[in-house]
């Protein structure tokens, strides 16, 4: 495989270390002179000193061959975006990650079709959620590309649904429960499966659709 990387921070150096150790052909591509100059201790010719939002930066690291895996992950979201659409529309790379730095702009990259996309700040903040539920919902995972995320639900003591069957929940069409977690133990949910105080219970739903799964589930 073939990785261009943009952004010789900790994660792009990091990423590029683990790559090559995997035996991957990799390009990163750096523009801070001083970074530059330590990463070429390192990887050699495997790094390449340049702007990668420029599209003769992109060229030269190969992304025209076509690379098989773009990541652009510097510390600028309006360069990650940049170097995304360069290497999907101008250039067809097939699998382009993003970082998201700025969680509020992640609507950006959604609306240009940027799929896959990391963000450090909203996965910080997805453990807190998790471990600190304030609305009766977790989100887990978004699956941008499908239109639809994996949420899930603890339920109290005293949950409306508790002692129902899953086949008794008024479930709308944009919602599927696919497993049930209970003390520890995952269970996949079929209609006939009850749902209990202290269950986690994880859904699959289309955006939009949250409230409808807390009224069935929470009341």
């Amino acid at each position: 495989m073939y990785a261009v990387v943009t952004g010789g921070g900790k994660i792009g150096s990091n990423v590029t270390r683990s790559l090559l150790a995997m035996g991957h052909e990799v390009t990163l591509i750096e523009k801070d002179e001083v970074r530059f100059s330590r990463l070429e201790v390192e990887f050699g010719p495997s790094v390449l000193r340049g702007d990668a939002s420029e599209i003769h930066v992109l060229e030269q690291a190969g992304i025209a061959r076509p690379a098989d895996l773009v990541l652009a992950v510097t510390g600028d979201d309006e360069d990650n975006l940049v170097v995304s659409q360069i290497a999907r529309e101008g250039y067809g790379v097939q699998r382009v990650i993003a970082r998201v730095n700025d969680p509020r702009n992640q609507v950006h990259f959604d609306l240009l079709g940027i799929a896959q996309t990391i963000s450090a700040t909203a996965s910080i903040l997805g453990l807190v959620e998790h471990e600190m539920p304030e609305h009766g919902l977790v989100r887990l995972f978004d699956f941008r590309r499908e239109g639809l995320e994996l949420v899930e639900v603890p339920i109290a003591a005293d949950a409306p649904c508790r002692g129902k069957r899953v086949a008794a929940l008024a479930l709308p069409d944009g919602v599927r429960l696919v497993a049930v977690i209970r003390q520890g133990r995952p269970e996949v949910a079929s209609d006939r499966t009850v749902i209990r105080p202290g269950d986690q219970v994880l859904a699959i739903l289309a955006p939009g659709y949250e409230d409808a799964l807390r009224r069935a589930l929470l009341g």
